[in-house]
């Protein structure tokens, strides 16, 4: 397994660098949300980054994915 390191680009994780092994097609960042606390849920944003084309390795925001 090989791993690679890369900076999202776009949306609400633009500039964050994350590792990958093996140069997956997404990746989901999800950020928890606040709910009322009589409700014993958790809520979580999910932001959907697809990989590029070629080198380096790159993930761009899609925010088209539902």
């Amino acid at each position: 397994m090989e791993w690679e390191s890369t900076v999202l680009a776009g949306g609400p994780a633009d500039g964050l660098t994350v590792r990958v092994a093996d140069r997956p097609p997404v990746i989901q960042v999800v950020y928890p949300c606040q709910v009322d606390d009589s409700v014993d849920v958790q809520v979580q944003a999910l932001y959907v980054y697809r990989r590029g084309v070629g080198n380096p390795l790159t993930y761009a925001f899609d925010a088209a994915t539902p």
